[in-house]
């Protein structure tokens, strides 16, 4: 499986991208739920106002159809059939006045919804 990872070395090569701010909230969440050392699973799935949703959830376990990557502590596993719709994509979180949660920047968007999960 280790043959599978990327490090963050090279981050170019990335499919896609977590800012410092996504990373440390990812990590500080799993600790929360009691989840230390497990990865951060990013998908899509039909549905949402604009036709696709984006899926961040924790799990123990890749599957054989993820793209494994190493961003720091964090683990991410990424659905190999989602990349053509978010390569490149660039996931933040954010945490104001006017907006706290993931934001996901997806070049390959065509349209999103108002509240950003959201894109055709």
């Amino acid at each position: 499986m280790t043959d599978k990872l990327k490090t963050e070395s090279k981050p170019t090569e990335y499919p896609i991208s977590l800012t410092d701010g996504a990373i440390t909230k990812a990590l500080l969440s799993m600790k929360a739920e009691g989840k230390t050392g497990w990865g951060l699973k990013i998908s899509v799935k039909i549905g949402g106002c604009a036709g696709y949703t984006y899926l961040l959830s924790f799990v123990e376990h890749p599957l054989d159809t993820d793209e494994i990557l190493q961003m720091r502590e964090l683990k991410v596993f990424v659905d190999k059939n989602a990349l053509r719709l978010i390569k490149g994509i660039t996931i933040d979180y954010l945490d104001s006045l006017n907006e706290s949660g993931f934001k996901f920047i997806n070049p390959n968007a065509k349209t999103t919804c108002g509240c950003g999960t959201s894109f055709s």
